[in-house]
């Protein structure tokens, strides 16, 4: 199996400042080939520059800035030319699907957070001091970076990344050839329905609560973005108090992603660990969180009738404080590793359908938690119904498959 490892980085203080350089020369690097891009296209012959043309380029790139651009591990600036090739490829991509992406962009020094070395070896080297008791990563134009290693990493390193969020760095191993680590089978199968009230009920009618994480920040996180708010954008250079007030919005923001992650990890930790197979809906969220259309007004020109996006904008974000999607993803790859199941299963008209006789009707819903069958009368908890038919349409796919 594919498994990523993150640690945190204990740089010195001149370790520090070089990754800060290591960013801001590969941001550079990335915004002028986008601008060569550019330029190319807006000539009248329309020239297309494809990322091997860019890549042959480097090496008299490199020879013109020795102090800059020279320092760095030409792998990794192959590998961020890479990144801006993708993103175009993505883009057209998308423009021929009939969607309308947003045309690649310029990256701002504090915007650009990642660099990736493709190769453990090629210019970085993972656990680079094997004969000491600290774990080290040795990264070129940099050195030996001290790294707060909280667990074993197991199976070969193949790619390193060096991220910075917030005041704080990492270090990413992306590895191959990891071992699975199956966990003795306990014969059950659950199915669960994703909500907003609760973050999930599952088939037994248990209740898991949802922390509202972005809600209960909201306040303070309120205050700092209109405290943000009160600088001018229009100033070329920030004052020392607007970034401090930046940081302060950004940190809010990156204590609100690692609670919601670490609920995330343990919520799946407690279902892989007391389920064989669990069965979950299969949910567009970026569907379900899409802004209403407007409805233009006929009768008045330039004016729009109401279309709900006001309630709607609150649904979003509870969806989105939520978090299912990555949840969804934590859960399968944690199946994968223990040697579970996770079945993703149809979710239309599951909290319409009664389990008990199968009538389907949007009048079985009487409220958002009561379900009542008009044809048999069943009541339950709607979202324990949900549950109820996802468990159901897992085990049909599990009797499918045999």
């Amino acid at each position: 199996m594919i498994r990523a490892y993150k640690f945190l980085l204990r740089p010195t203080v001149r370790q520090e400042q070089a990754l800060r350089d290591m960013l801001r020369d590969h941001c550079s690097l990335y915004n002028g080939a986008l601008q060569e891009r550019r330029d190319a296209y807006r000539h009248s012959s329309k020239t297309s520059i494809k990322y091997g043309e860019q890549s042959a380029q480097l090496k008299a790139i490199r020879a013109c800035d020795p102090e800059r651009q020279g320092r760095w591990s030409f792998s990794s600036q192959q590998a961020t030319l890479r990144r801006l090739d993708k993103a175009f490829q993505a883009f057209f991509r998308r423009t021929k699907a009939g969607q309308t992406p947003g045309y690649p962009r310029f990256k701002g020094v504090g915007h650009f957070d990642t660099v990736v070395f493709p190769k453990d070896g090629d210019g970085c080297r993972w656990d680079s001091t094997p004969h000491d008791i600290q774990t080290r990563v040795r990264l070129q134009g940099i050195g030996h970076i001290r790294v707060h290693q909280h667990r074993p990493v197991k199976g070969s390193v193949k790619t390193v990344g060096v991220k910075r969020e917030g005041r704080r760095w990492y270090v990413i191993l992306a590895c191959d050839q990891v071992p699975a680590e199956p966990l003795p089978a306990t014969g059950s199968i659950v199915g669960i329905d994703m909500g907003t009230v609760h973050f999930f009920t599952d088939s037994g009618g248990s209740h898991k609560e949802n922390p509202r994480f972005l809600e209960s920040m909201a306040k303070e996180l309120a205050a700092a973005q209109q405290h943000l708010a009160t600088f001018p954008k229009c100033t070329k250079r920030r004052t020392k108090k607007h970034r401090a007030a930046a940081r302060k919005v950004a940190k809010i923001h990156v204590k609100i992603r690692r609670q919601r992650l670490d609920h995330h990890h343990k919520t799946a930790n407690e279902l892989i660990r007391d389920h064989d197979v669990v069965g979950h809906e299969q949910l567009n969220t970026a569907g379900m969180t899409k802004a209403p259309a407007p409805r233009p007004d006929p009768e008045q020109n330039g004016a729009f009738l109401p279309n709900g996006a006001a309630a709607k904008a609150g649904l979003n974000r509870s969806i989105l404080d939520a978090g299912w999607g990555l949840f969804f993803g934590i859960l399968a790859n944690k199946a994968e590793s223990a040697g579970r199941r996770v079945i993703p299963v149809n979710a239309r008209n599951t909290s319409r359908t009664c389990p008990e006789c199968g009538h389907v009707s949007a009048e079985n819903r009487i409220t958002q938690a009561k379900f009542e069958c008009t044809a048999c009368g069943f009541a339950a908890n709607a979202d324990h119904v949900g549950a109820l038919n996802v468990l159901h349409r897992a085990g049909l796919v599990l009797c499918a498959e045999a």
